[in-house]
């Protein structure tokens, strides 16, 4: 499978998932941290993928959304942007909001 193919299956398989260098339990920069930070104050669960581990992503990832800088954040398929976009989105109560209602869509798709 082609590495976008891949990012894209990933972004629709999860309905919260982050791009990131290192993992939620050992984020390998300060973005990373803070984005992780965000995501879990929201208490959903969120899919993880160590772009350092995975040389393909890390290339291919600037080019699935056109967005050059990670972290990534996905909600319910769509870019949500970087660090700053998701603590911002967390600071005024959009982020719980937007991952709790992907969350639930996803649960009920399965039901």
């Amino acid at each position: 499978m082609e590495a976008l193919e891949k990012i894209g299956q990933q972004v629709a398989e999860n309905p919260v998932i982050i791009y990131m260098k290192g993992t939620p339990e050992f984020p390998q920069c300060g973005f990373s941290f803070r984005a992780v930070q965000a995501l879990q104050a929201c208490e959903v669960e969120f899919a993880h993928v160590n772009i350092l581990a995975d040389p393909e992503i890390f290339n291919a990832l600037p080019k699935f959304a056109d967005w050059p800088t990670f972290p990534q954040i996905y909600i319910d398929g769509e870019l949500i942007g970087g660090c700053d976009i998701t603590v911002e989105m967390y600071q005024k109560g959009e982020l719980q909001t937007m991952a709790s209602a992907a969350v639930a869509k996803a649960q009920e798709a399965t039901d």
